[in-house]
């Protein structure tokens, strides 16, 4: 789900050309979503989401890199390059505070495991999305939290599946084996 921030029409003085200038009242609608992490990532060719555990400054963005997201957050076209230059540190908070929210109900259960060491790019979860069957539209536009969640439960489901028990999976085998020779059988 989408959110709103409203700009009030600002005026500012740009040291750098020597003048005043002129931000009109503004409404931007941001979208923390997987194809804002896209454009994000193709304009600055490193991964958005990456952390490490060796260390936090790794994952560190520019003042610019942070304003450049939220303009890749923004639904829509005709919104003054500006306006991201006078947006209030309560607006900066509260969209820091959008991003961070899970946006679901669901939590997964970590398994105590070795840290996962992959660089998490757009591709990446693309691809996530590719083997889980999951649709690219409408889910490239939700929350990306929402959307990553849902991927982690597909991999925690697949993973139980895969740890079933042997004589359980037998058990299937048997009975699926039975309706396939049954079915055969009918069709002679």
């Amino acid at each position: 789900m989408p959110m709103q921030i409203q700009v009030p029409a600002t005026e500012i003085y740009d040291e750098a050309k020597g003048r005043f200038f002129f931000t009109p009242k503004t409404v931007l609608t941001l979208e923390h979503s997987l194809i804002s992490v896209s454009k994000w990532e193709e304009k600055w060719h490193r991964p958005y989401l990456y952390q490490t555990v060796l260390t936090e400054e790794a994952n560190q963005k520019t003042k610019e890199e942070e304003l450049d997201y939220i303009r890749c957050m923004t639904i829509g076209n005709g919104v003054d390059p500006n306006v991201y230059r006078v947006l209030r540190a309560s607006d900066i908070q509260k969209i820091k505070d959008y991003i961070n929210n899970p946006m679901t109900a669901t939590k997964i259960r970590q398994q105590q495991k070795k840290p996962n060491r992959e660089i998490v790019t757009n591709e990446l979860i693309y691809y996530w999305m590719v083997a889980a069957g999951i649709p690219f539209k409408p889910c490239e536009t939700w929350h990306l939290n929402k959307l990553l969640t849902l991927i982690g439960v597909y991999a925690a489901k697949n993973q139980e599946q895969e740890k079933a028990n042997p004589r359980q999976q037998a058990q299937q085998r048997h009975s699926i084996n039975a309706a396939r020779r049954a079915a055969h059988a009918r069709r002679r």
